[in-house]
């Protein structure tokens, strides 16, 4: 497959994605969390998404009194002013229905539907509270912030395989991450990583 056509299939799996969140989260229904305990992380960004779609929607109105004159652009233009409030609201919902996830054997680190990474607790060699509010970015780390900030970094004894947006693989030795009840997290790593 082409480049342009493999980007042009990623992007339209990520948006169908962000749709089906946004019935997910009317219908109050978290993806993947089975019989883990789910760690939230969209608290720390709510009034900033919804800041953001509400200057989505001014906009919306501006354009469409502005072209009220130019009907297929008006139409044009407000079918795609329309679509991005979609979408802001649809990643505000895969935040809320894409939780962290512990389980016994792993700790699943999500973001939107962007990111989606699985590291065994067998390869986490430490896990602290830590609130960062700047991120460089450094080969082998991966920073998954939210609001400008994480509040949890896991150092992996072993490298944890990372695949990027666009389905490059990496290796990260250290991720840094947001969770809303961040203390409660670290507590339950260090517990199951103790336990026998």
């Amino acid at each position: 497959m082409k480049t342009s056509a493999r980007v042009a299939v990623i992007l339209v799996r990520h948006e169908l994605v962000l749709l089906v969140s946004l019935v997910r989260w009317v219908t109050r229904q978290p993806h993947g969390t089975g019989d883990g305990r789910a760690f939230g992380y969209a608290r720390g960004q709510g009034a900033m998404m919804f800041g953001f779609g509400f200057v989505c929607v001014v906009e919306t109105v501006a354009m469409a009194v502005l072209l009220r004159d130019f009907p297929v652009v008006h139409h044009v233009v407000l079918v795609l002013d329309l679509y991005t409030v979609l979408i802001v609201v649809g990643l505000y919902a895969a935040s809320v229905t894409r939780p962290h996830v512990l389980t016994g054997a792993s700790l699943r680190l999500r973001r939107f539907a962007a990111v989606d990474l699985r590291v065994p607790l067998a390869s986490v060699a430490s896990v602290r509270r830590e609130l960062r509010t700047t991120h460089e970015k450094r080969e082998g780390e991966l920073d998954l912030a939210v609001g400008s900030q994480t509040s949890v970094t896991v150092e992996l004894a072993e490298p944890v395989e990372h695949v990027t947006f666009f389905g490059r693989r990496r290796p990260v030795m250290l991720v840094r991450f947001h969770a809303d009840e961040a203390n409660e997290l670290v507590r339950e790593v260090t517990r199951m990583r103790a336990a026998p």
